[in-house]
């Protein structure tokens, strides 16, 4: 067997004590995850025959012996290649699990053509002579009732026994199958276990289910290998199992696709979850994310799922030509030094690969003056050991801009460890940059932990709301720094560390040294280069920058922003900066679904109603003002402008209780004052 073989459990106890899923599911949901209640069995049996005599079967038909010749099968076969190269190391697995048992493991595709099989070669004497062989389709419409065929009618895992069949030559069997669905939630194919209807196991069904369902998880992660991937369940222990859900997400968060089991436990189909993203499905955002795996020795996260259901999880994640925290690393280990984006690798990707491209300085360069001198001035001072420190309003793009200092230094190789200062308890900051001995304190983790500062060793230390340091680990901060020496909490022992620093914050850090709040000598210590980002507002690149967030946020598909949203856009102060223009975009995007082009019917309400006020405010005349044109000059345009801006100061500029009152749109109050 090849090295795809995966291993399966030992016990079919212990698999159908995994199975058993602490969620409570409907009906429907319980069905599809192979579930159906006992008392259902025979209705959906009975409806297959049904079927069976509707396509116009007898129940005397012979059994029939066309198969596909070689050529049709082996198109088949490369039509389901994925599908074909996935399974059949699990059905070498599970036929050892059921050898000399009489029985044999059969996959088919989608329509119930047996693609492969492996058995008993005393039963598969026996299999000839009911064409269970290779190239034959078992289909309801070919077969009747029959496990093959029921299962992709009924799109649940089919028991079928003995006289169950429909067609009398198949009494003798006794079959088993699940189907196996692809990412997407369709049916791609069938496995079957098939035997004498006299060795008959109630585990049977139970084996097949677990090993189509690693056959999906297997073909899920070969086809979302980029993004953020989170594994999850409400029991810690069967993270790593079959029994686990597996979520794929963008770089930016939004839903990809989930596996069966992670539908199961979210209760929503690939419908309902194509809207979704990371935060709304699991109450986490992505910087959050990547916050919790910056600290050391991560814990598995503890989320809360919509239903109120809490789960367990760990992430990974990797993108086509580089990982944000590795290729495919796992995010609850530190980056390995072999594991960092290089320098200008993404040198000729194109729009759709604008998240990652963002990661290097020169892809950060889109036309704005400002932001160009500052990208010529980190060259110039980039893999000179001067530290750097970078200001600018929240929001404006610090980390990104840190991160992309790193990728295009010397130490791009090593790891880049991000802290925020402000986001960690006081209590707790010092263990987490210093790191700490076993016995350090009360709670410490046995065998101590690795601080930041050695996490970052041989790359780059970036410390973000530096102003939130409190001030005696500033004094620590800074003897680390000249003696280039760290010393982790409860031990004598000084080990030596080698980083580049990068420091932001958002305050003004003069005034803090005049208050008492941020220590004089620590500020020069930081402030090798200061650069200052500037606001969203004072962009002169608005509209590149749009269009690489929407090609970075659009998970492939193409987005535009229309002429007169452009034109809103860049009247707006965006006191969020980069957080807020982004989320708006995100939610914009979904709104706009297929149409491609973002218009104001897709902005959140709360955008345009501030956009509303802000051109109320810019338009009140001063005291003894004239209240519109003079008469007589009057257009039919100003006439209706007065009018709106009436019914909006009427209605305390709220936009929909003013349209109403005018009995016009929203859309058109938003065109006539923007």
């Amino acid at each position: 067997m090849d090295d795809r073989k995966a291993e399966m459990p030992m016990a079919v106890g212990e698999l159908l004590a995994r199975a058993a899923q602490p969620v409570r599911q409907t009906h429907a949901a319980a069905a599809r995850f192979g579930m159906l209640p006992a008392e259902d069995h025979g209705i959906m049996v009975e409806k297959s025959h049904e079927r069976s005599a509707a396509y116009g079967l007898s129940t005397i038909d012979n059994p029939d012996f066309n198969p596909l010749t070689r050529s049709d099968l082996s198109l088949v076969i490369e039509q389901n290649q994925a599908l074909h190269t996935y399974a059949l190391p699990v059905m070498e697995t599970l036929y050892e699990q059921i050898v000399n048992t009489h029985n044999m493991v059969i996959l088919t595709d989608a329509q119930g053509v047996i693609m492969h099989t492996l058995g008993d070669d005393d039963f598969l004497e026996k299999a000839n002579r009911v064409a269970l062989t290779p190239g034959v389709a078992w289909s309801e419409q070919r077969r009747g009732t029959n496990a093959i065929g029921t299962a992709i009618a009924e799109g649940v895992p089919t028991l079928v026994n003995a006289d169950e069949h429909y067609l009398r030559a198949n009494h003798i069997l006794t079959c088993s199958a699940a189907p196996i669905f692809d990412p997407r939630g369709a049916v791609i194919g069938v496995l079957d276990v098939t035997g004498d209807c006299q060795s008959f196991h109630r585990h049977t069904m139970a084996l097949v289910r677990m090993s189509a369902q690693m056959i999906e998880n297997q073909l899920f992660a070969a086809a979302y290998q980029d993004g953020i991937t989170l594994h999850f369940h409400s029991r810690p222990e069967f993270i790593g199992t079959l029994m686990e859900g597996i979520v794929s997400f963008t770089p930016g968060g939004r839903f990809i696709a989930a596996n069966r089991s992670a539908m199961f436990q979210l209760g929503l189909t690939p419908q309902a979850l194509s809207v979704h993203t990371l935060n709304s499905l699991f109450g986490l955002g992505v910087s959050a994310l990547f916050d919790h795996y910056r600290t050391a020795a991560p814990s598995l996260l503890n989320m809360c799922l919509p239903s109120g259901v809490r789960v367990f999880a760990r992430a990974s994640v990797r993108l086509s030509n580089g990982s944000i925290h590795g290729a495919g690393a796992d995010l609850s280990q530190p980056p390995s030094a072999t594991q960092a984006r290089q320098p200008g690798q993404h040198a000729g990707a194109d729009d759709s690969d604008a998240a990652t491209r963002l990661s290097s300085l020169r892809y950060l360069n889109t036309g704005d003056p400002q932001v160009a001198a500052i990208i010529t001035k980190l060259n110039k001072v980039n893999g000179r050991d001067i530290p750097i420190l970078i200001t600018g309003e929240t929001g404006t793009g610090k980390e990104l801009l840190a991160q992309a200092v790193h990728n295009d230094s010397p130490r791009a190789h090593g790891p880049f460890v991000a802290v925020n200062c402000a986001s960690i308890p006081e209590t707790l900051i010092e263990s987490e940059l210093f790191g700490y001995e076993d016995g350090a304190f009360t709670g410490a983790r046995k065998k101590g932990s690795t601080g930041r500062i050695l996490q970052a060793n041989g790359g780059t230390l970036f410390l973000d709301e530096i102003g939130d340091m409190p001030l005696n680990l500033q004094a620590r901060l800074l003897r680390v720094l000249q003696e280039r020496m760290v010393t982790p909490l409860g031990s004598a022992k000084s080990i030596p560390v080698n980083v580049s620093l990068i420091c932001a914050t958002h305050r003004n850090l003069r005034e803090m040294i005049v208050r008492g709040e941020f220590r004089e000598d620590l500020y020069y210590r930081l402030n090798g280069l200061v650069v200052k980002l500037p606001p969203l507002r004072e962009r002169t690149d608005f509209e590149i920058v749009v269009s690489k967030l929407l090609a970075a946020e659009g998970n492939g598909q193409r987005y535009c922003v229309a002429p007169d949203v452009m034109h809103l856009f860049k009247q707006h102060s965006w006191p969020g900066n980069f957080r807020q223009l982004t989320n708006l975009l995100r939610t914009a995007m979904v709104m706009a679904a297929e149409d491609g082009e973002i218009g104001m019917e897709h902005l959140p309400d709360d955008f345009l109603d501030d956009m509303a006020s802000m051109k109320k405010e810019n338009t009140v005349q001063p005291a003894g003002a004239a209240a519109g044109p003079a008469p007589g000059h009057a257009t039919l345009e100003d006439v209706e402008l007065i009018a709106i801006q009436k019914a909006l100061q009427a209605h305390g500029g709220n936009v929909s209780a003013a349209a109403r009152a005018l009995g016009i749109s929203r859309n058109t109050i938003y065109r006539k004052i923007c």
